[in-house]
């Protein structure tokens, strides 16, 4: 992530982007609020997720995110004009982390594909492979009637990755589509637009989060339980079900969600109503990590997919282990950036997942 950040913050001039057309990244900080287990109604998991905070923290640390903080209530308080306090024994904050704007980063990315030579084919599907005697991929056909032939194929099509390796003959990876929600909230009195602008991500202590979409809207989401939808198809992305749309009564996810948010941050609970749902599909594994590497079926099919919600975060370190993979031709252990080694193994194609990554929301 370190990588990927000083990526995302050399987008506008690895790019060439004009001048201001390339900031994709906001570094507003995240801050993690945290239960004090003396207030909280199940005492011993906000004390034990305090301590997870505090580990975490030393991690970081020690990974070289020099910048991470360990507040307690007081400082917390004093630092937040947002966030009450009184209820926390304190939170972590990070000031280098951010959000994206996956908009500007798609369209810059695109033209400048092409302006190296790239071809950019959009509404296309792959419909169908082209297979050798030995039944290896060769080619794809897509929805338009053309066939495209190659050497090598990144598979980056997340939650369509498992219909995908069906089309091509290879192995389907254990990839579930997971519907989530994310909802606009509309500022109101209780915050300038500036205040609001500048906002950290911010996450409660059961989860919820919210972050600045603009100097007038708040972008919200809290994760929830929900089957999974393998068998979508491509208009089911914007299908938005009743419970979770925020029009929907009183009742609905997105007003619960609104009301977590405001019970650690009440100047919410006085902005103007929630103005929009947008929905779409996680690509979740079984232990929230993506995988990089080679189809066991077929070894010209590279898979960069199953981010949970992680895919633009890590996009230049996802982009740097693919591109290290097609050049050595195999599945590689481990790459080299910026003079370290990172082990890839628990980002392997066939691991076994045994640990989940802790920081999902």
């Amino acid at each position: 992530m370190l990588y990927s950040t000083r990526r995302y913050e050399a987008f506008e001039r690895e790019f060439a982007c004009e001048p201001g057309a390339g900031q994709v990244l906001v570094q507003n900080g995240y801050l993690f609020l945290y239960e004090d287990p003396a207030r909280a109604a199940d005492p011993a998991t906000a004390a034990t997720r305090w301590d997870a905070a505090k580990a975490n923290v030393a991690m970081q640390r020690a990974a070289g995110l020099r910048d991470v903080e360990l507040l307690d209530a007081a400082q917390t308080d004093a630092r937040f004009v947002h966030v009450d306090a009184s209820k926390l024994i304190g939170a972590t904050f990070c000031p280098s982390d951010g959000f994206l704007r996956p908009d500007v980063i798609y369209m810059e990315g695109f033209r400048r594909v092409e302006e190296l030579g790239g071809v950019v084919r959009q509404n296309e599907p792959v419909t169908a492979g082209v297979f050798d005697s030995r039944d290896l991929l060769v080619g794809v056909r897509t929805g338009r009637g053309a066939e495209v032939r190659a050497d090598l194929f990144i598979d980056a099509t997340n939650a369509w990755s498992p219909r995908l390796s069906e089309t091509l003959h290879a192995e389907v990876l254990p990839i579930s589509a997971l519907k989530r929600y994310l909802y606009f909230l509309q500022r109101g009195p209780s915050l300038t637009g500036q205040q609001l602008r500048d906002m950290p991500m911010t996450i409660t202590p059961r989860r919820a989060y919210c972050r600045p979409e603009n100097e007038d809207q708040l972008l919200l989401g809290w994760a929830h339980d929900s089957p999974a939808q393998d068998d979508f198809d491509w208009a089911d992305q914007d299908v938005i079900e009743p419970p979770f749309f925020h029009k929907s009564g009183l009742e609905n996810y997105g007003t619960a969600l609104w009301m977590e948010l405001a019970d650690s941050m009440p100047p919410l609970m006085e902005f103007d109503g929630l103005r929009a749902t947008t929905a779409g599909f996680y690509a979740v594994t079984p232990d929230h990590n993506p995988y990089l590497g080679f189809n066991p079926r077929q070894p010209r099919l590279l898979h960069a997919v199953g981010f949970s919600g992680h895919g633009a975060m890590m996009g230049p370190f996802t982009a740097a282990a693919a591109t290290a993979m097609a050049l050595a031709g195999q599945t590689l252990h481990s790459i080299e950036l910026d003079g370290r080694t990172v082990d890839l193994a628990a980002l392997r194609v066939g691991r076994t997942a045994k640990r989940s990554e802790g920081m999902v929301i």
